[in-house]
């Protein structure tokens, strides 16, 4: 049977919610990971190093029995050098949500004036912070994220030191920055490597296949395809995994997410394989974060083998994408 073993993948995208949510789905991020970059937008959001500290705690009481490292993040705001700097050993980045852009992102920034947000971000680039950002405007949806490369422009220019992390990017435009700026970098998920528009809406509409940035044009994921499967080294995966009740998913209002956490390295498998760039896949889901973020994680292997894997209807109350379906590799063992 055909194996696969990959060491201390990491998830540098990964919504863990909170309070019961937390508690279902968390574990399933540790299982086959060994870190993940935490994303900050609760309600409230983590603005205080007191939020951080305690988030930090509620996450490692949830997953006791596995080795995972949360790499936590700070919700942007104005903040000063000396409060970054009595924070900056407890956070890996800093996250940037344009203002009510994606879920609970209300609190974001609504004006992008860099006179305005240079003490924050030059105080990051001496402290060695990286900016996360969604990159996104409130445009027509399907242009957001392309009409936000003006503002990544601005951003490394203004702020040479600062290492800016375009993230879960989808277009084609954004695929073209990332050679433009020395620091620009990108996180790219698993469900914007397999899905375009036509996933989402093109027949029934497909609730479980939804998210914000929504997944573009077969020219847009072509893009992701080249960078990705090359492991160019200023990309690396974050899956984005953000899971709503089902509830929440399957209703007239359908929030925006896909949860993929429990499949996403079976399905990166997959897929890599299909372009015969399964020696790859190791830097695109490892080696390139340890550069970008300059992080060590502990040992950690996983196994996977090509077999056929049904994907659980649900985890919980959680759908996951694919739910039901048949893919191709399965987990086989975690050292």
């Amino acid at each position: 049977m055909k194996t696969h073993t990959l060491l201390m993948p990491l998830d540098m995208h990964l919504h863990l919610r909170d309070g019961v949510m937390l508690e279902n789905v968390a574990p399933l991020s540790a299982y086959s990971f060994s870190g993940g970059l935490i994303m900050p937008n609760l309600v409230p959001p983590i603005e205080t190093l007191e939020d951080v500290k305690a988030y930090k705690q509620r996450i490692m009481a949830a997953v006791p029995n596995d080795y995972f490292e949360p790499y936590m993040t700070l919700f942007y705001k104005n903040y000063d050098k000396r409060f970054l700097a009595s924070v900056a050993q407890d956070i890996m980045a800093i996250k940037l949500y344009p203002a009510g852009i994606t879920t609970n992102s209300e609190g974001g920034v609504s004006s992008f004036n860099v006179e305005e947000m240079r003490q924050t971000l030059e105080a990051m680039s001496v402290l060695g912070i990286p900016l996360c950002v969604h990159g996104e405007t409130n445009g027509f949806v399907m242009d957001r994220e392309a009409e936000f490369m003006s503002i990544y422009e601005i951003l490394a220019k203004n702020f040479p030191d600062l290492k800016i992390i375009m993230e879960h990017i989808t277009t084609k435009a954004a695929v073209e920055m990332l050679d433009k700026y020395e620091n620009l970098y990108a996180t790219i998920t698993v469900h914007h490597l397999l899905f375009t528009l036509d996933d989402v809406v093109g027949g029934m509409m497909m609730p479980h296949n939804f998210c914000k940035p929504i997944a573009k044009r077969p020219e847009d994921l072509d893009a992701l395809l080249s960078v990705a499967l090359e492991a160019h080294p200023k990309v690396m995966f974050g899956s984005d995994s953000a899971p709503h009740p089902r509830s929440k998913k399957e209703s007239a209002g359908c929030a925006a997410g896909v949860f993929s956490a429990p499949i996403a390295l079976q399905l990166l498998c997959e897929i890599f394989e299909q372009y015969d760039k399964l020696d790859n896949l190791q830097a695109f889901v490892s080696d390139n974060a340890q550069s970008i973020y300059k992080i060590c994680p502990e040992f950690k292997e996983i196994i996977l083998e090509k077999r056929p894997f049904v994907v659980p209807d649900d985890y919980g109350n959680v759908v996951p994408m694919y739910a039901g379906r048949v893919i191709n590799w399965a987990i086989q063992s975690v050292e």
